[in-house]
């Protein structure tokens, strides 16, 4: 399903923090937002699922209205957002964090076998299964929060700052598992500080300045362009 932001303009009290911002994520992509700190990538995951509201503009996914939706029910209907920081529970095992996300899964054997396959994909949360959440390495956190997004079965899989606060060879190991979750079928929207590791996974990406967009277009072509270069690429 194609997701469709056309016009939005979001705004925090007086803060304009989007501005007639216009993306499309085709069905089975990954793409990219980069932007700096301010520049409204955050504001834009939490607004396509639900957390905040748009004064104007339409928010689409498929046939669904997002604008008109409840959080709850969109994770129904498989678009999961993993925000940033985590947000694991410290307290619980790795294995029961995995577990609560398939919360809204009815069918008990339907979450085994996802969260099995999210311990395929992550061995090291499987020699972790019973570790409480909070004694984990940053990286392994990383993990358990995509791992526990995987057991609610996304079809549209919204990443924050996935790498953020990451060594460059976890941050190559969290990259590959997104690659590995896309390549299963799960479109991702990415929002993603390291540029250059969002570019060599991403089909596409747009770059967001003050809420608006200024470029976009394939990934290969923007990280060879000479303002993305400049400005995230820190050559």
């Amino acid at each position: 399903m194609r997701l469709t932001l056309d016009s939005v303009d979001l705004f925090y009290h007086r803060v304009h923090a989007l501005r007639e911002l216009s993306l499309v994520v085709e069905d089975g992509e990954i793409v990219s937002l980069l932007g700096n700190n301010g520049a409204g990538k955050t504001s834009t995951l939490s607004l396509i699922s639900g957390l905040v509201k748009a004064r104007s503009g339409e928010v689409t996914w498929g046939e669904h209205d997002l604008t008109r939706m409840r959080p709850w029910d969109m994770v129904g209907a498989g678009l999961i957002h993993v925000p940033e920081g985590r947000r694991i529970f410290s307290t619980m095992s790795v294995h029961e964090n995995l577990l609560l996300g398939g919360y809204l899964v009815d069918d008990a054997q339907l979450v085994r076998d996802r969260t099995e396959h999210a311990y395929e994909l992550m061995p090291r949360l499987a020699e972790r299964r019973n570790q409480q959440g909070g004694t984990l390495s940053g990286g392994e956190q990383q993990m358990l929060a995509v791992g526990r997004a995987l057991v609610s079965g996304p079809k549209l899989l919204l990443l924050d700052e996935p790498s953020m606060g990451l060594a460059p060879l976890v941050v190559k190991q969290v990259m590959e598992v997104i690659e590995a979750i896309n390549a299963e079928g799960t479109t991702v929207l990415l929002v993603e500080q390291n540029a250059r590791a969002a570019l060599k996974i991403a089909h596409r990406a747009y770059v967001l300045e003050s809420g608006r967009v200024t470029m976009e277009g394939p990934a290969s072509e923007l990280a060879q362009d000479p303002k993305v270069i400049e400005a995230y690429l820190g050559v």
